[in-house]
């Protein structure tokens, strides 16, 4: 099984960005996380981060061949962007879309997804645990949609 992790903007400055609200765990340390339960689970894993929306919506278009299922963080462009939205729509792979803060206890505007729509779970407000998570649940539906 093959599972890619995609990272929004601003997600490389975890660690340092706010936080008390995103905690003192770094994207590197996070993928660490992730590399070690996905090894567990026998997952291999694609971990990649983007401030550029068109980036994403590309390996977004290119996972239709390259992967059993995505795990998407996609940071402030989950509440603005309805080109990743089109681009998930057109996956056939599940999809979990994972926060590290709970979006519905922080300001409106973060109160709605374009991510939920395509997704088949969302995880928010576990942290950086909310990924290791979204691996588990993969592994059980065995990546099938």
């Amino acid at each position: 099984m093959h599972i890619s992790i995609l990272n929004g903007p601003n997600l490389n400055l975890l660690g340092t960005r706010e936080p008390e609200i995103y905690g003192s765990t770094t994207l590197d340390d996070i993928r660490t996380q992730c590399e070690k339960r996905a090894e567990a689970l026998s997952i291999t894993l694609d971990f990649k981060q983007s401030n550029h929306e068109g980036e994403l919506v590309d390996w977004i278009q290119q996972l239709r061949e390259q992967a059993d299922g995505l795990i998407i963080n996609a940071g402030a462009f989950t509440h603005t962007s309805v080109a990743i939205h089109d681009a998930l729509m057109a996956l056939k792979q599940p999809i979990i879309e994972v926060h590290l803060s709970n979006i519905f206890k922080r300001e409106a505007f973060r109160h709605h997804s374009y991510i939920s729509v395509p997704a088949r779970g969302v995880l928010c407000g576990f942290g950086a645990q909310g990924y290791c998570m979204a691996l588990d649940a993969m592994h059980a539906w065995g990546a099938s949609a």
